[in-house]
């Protein structure tokens, strides 16, 4: 028998982590015949669609409760609970009646035909509700997928995940509102499906622990924050939680983005709105190269992870961009480096994923555009990262950073100029699973504070910087062209520095010896015996 709406709530996971498994189990059982990226379209719709409907009930019940208390009547706050302005005024978008998540949830099974309308399955009404929320907010109109009444989504099912979101407990989850947790839903979703598409999501997602490197360094508080190849958004999310963790204001950064792929786009457009930010991602998805949609923004900070060594590219040898070499037709890595450049504001700065073969390339003239950025002392630091940060390729990578201006200031309290921070972490992190490593928040640290040392942020607090073998080394721009302007930092940190044990070295090789001399006797002892061994086998 079926469990009651009230036995399934008093059962619901208890833990954030066992609501999230819970959710991504109930939700894997919708796979059936749909690929990867309509099932992946289905979830995180749904999610979505709780979410608004969530902030919706949460903004009715305030303004309910803000009436009451100036003393105004049932009927008159009956009146004027329906005001739009007090809804989208407060950055909470209006979801018609037949669109909210109780009106879904009463009906997860279907409409019955009633006075002669035909009956309607669930996925009609969920495709209708989407609808009805992109009608009633121009900044949602042809984000929202419409999809739910497929022949490849099983409706039965989809009912019964609308019932559990239904009881699923969003709230008392130790972390704060439910749109909040919503959010964090979203975000693990999408890790998620990246994993579970391999190469192809590596295309919307990048993992947590590399754009919290990239946000920690660059530090966004304030100003216009860009992506050019935003996928799924999560370099503004990591960017507004670390807003969120340092008491900073959101509203402080405004965030703009571009993507190429039209279903990234929208999931984008949906995980910044469940997370509150008000992001311009243009008005539709497109190619950053043959059309940049935000050609006169000039941005504080760029944080970005494009595809790598792209070969078909929109190249224009005449493009303005190419302010130090056109990049060579077959690999596009030096045309996002120059790209974001390009996009820097005077003062501002950027951080960006590259494949490591980026650092120290010649081919196609990419060895003379480094040595230009160089000498234009616009490189301010280089990461070499862990191998096995994406699953989704095995490509080694590492993280440029770039600065307009290395000199005492807004940026840092030690004058940098014409000196390039090389940091080697490519022995940082830890495996969680035989094809994928993470890093941990000291990991991150270890990076961000080593940067902000050399630097002289106030983040920096009074640690000072100091060169360390093996893993950081502040290279001058001499030190560089010495090296043909090869960035990699292997080449500048060096060896790190073996710890004396006190053992003189003639003792150490002597002890080493006779240990290994000894050794070889004992094998030889248990060859010996082996073969005696073998010899009484008739």
């Amino acid at each position: 028998m079926a469990r009651t709406k009230k036995a399934a709530a008093e059962a619901a996971p208890s833990t954030m982590k066992e609501l999230k498994d819970t959710l991504w189990r109930a939700a894997d059982k919708l796979r059936g015949s749909m690929d990867a990226s309509q099932y992946k379209d289905v979830i995180l719709g749904l999610v979505f669609l709780k979410y608004v409907s969530d902030a919706f009930a949460e903004r009715r019940d305030q303004l309910a409760a803000e009436l009451a208390e100036d003393g105004m009547s049932e009927d008159q706050i009956a009146m004027l609970i329906d005001d739009v302005d007090e809804y989208t005024g407060r950055g909470v978008f209006w979801v018609p009646e037949n669109a909210r998540w109780n009106y879904l949830a009463e009906n997860a099974k279907g409409l019955p035909a009633i006075d002669g309308a035909a009956p309607k399955n669930i996925g009609e009404l969920i495709d209708a509700s989407m609808d009805a929320i992109m009608g009633a907010n121009a900044t949602l109109a042809g984000t929202l997928p419409r999809i739910f009444n497929r022949d490849s989504v099983d409706q039965r099912r989809l009912g019964e995940l609308i019932d559990l979101f239904n009881t699923a407990r969003f709230t008392g989850q130790g972390s704060g509102r439910a749109r909040d947790l919503l959010g964090e839903v979203y975000e693990y979703f999408l890790e998620k499906f990246a994993r579970a598409e391999g190469k192809r999501g590596g295309e919307f997602y990048t993992p947590a622990g590399v754009v919290r490197v990239l946000v920690e360094v660059l530090e966004p508080t304030s100003g216009r924050v860009y992506d050019p190849a935003c996928g799924s958004g999560g370099m503004f999310v990591q960017t507004e939680k670390f807003l969120d963790a340092h008491n900073a204001d959101r509203t402080a950064i405004s965030v703009y983005g571009q993507e190429l792929n039209e279903r990234t786009w929208r999931m984008a457009k949906m995980n910044l709105a469940i997370h509150g930010l008000n992001a311009n991602l243009a008005p539709r998805w497109g190619d950053t190269f043959a059309r940049d949609q935000h050609p006169d923004m000039q941005a504080d900070y760029i944080m970005a992870n494009p595809p790598f060594n792209i070969k078909d590219w929109a190249r224009n040898e005449s493009d303005p961009r190419w302010r130090f070499g056109v990049p060579p037709a077959n690999n596009a890595n030096y045309a996002w480096i120059q790209h974001i450049i390009s996009k820097l504001a005077p003062g501002g700065t950027a951080g960006v994923v590259m494949a490591n073969g980026s650092m120290s390339s010649n081919s196609g003239g990419e060895g003379d555009i480094r040595a230009q950025l160089v000498e234009a002392d616009l490189v301010s630091c280089m990461v070499a990262l862990p191998t096995q940060l994406f699953r989704s390729t095995g490509i080694p990578v590492c993280t440029w950073f770039f600065a307009k201006d290395k000199t005492t200031g807004s940026q840092g309290a030690t004058d940098r100029t014409g000196q390039v921070l090389f940091i080697d972490a490519r022995n940082l992190g830890h495996m969680i699973d035989r094809a994928e490593r993470a890093l941990s928040d000291e990991d991150i640290a270890k990076i961000a504070d080593t940067f902000h040392a050399w630097r002289g942020t106030s983040s920096a607090e009074s640690k000072e910087y100091a060169d360390k073998a093996g893993f950081c080394y502040s290279a001058t721009l001499m030190e560089i062209r010495d090296a043909d302007y090869a960035l990699t930092p292997g080449r500048y940190v060096g060896t790190p520095e073996v710890e004396d044990d006190g053992e003189p070295i003639e003792e150490k090789i002597a002890r080493l010896k006779k240990e290994l001399f000894e050794q070889f006797e004992e094998s030889e002892r248990l060859t010996g015996i082996a073969r005696k061994q073998l010899g009484r086998v008739s």
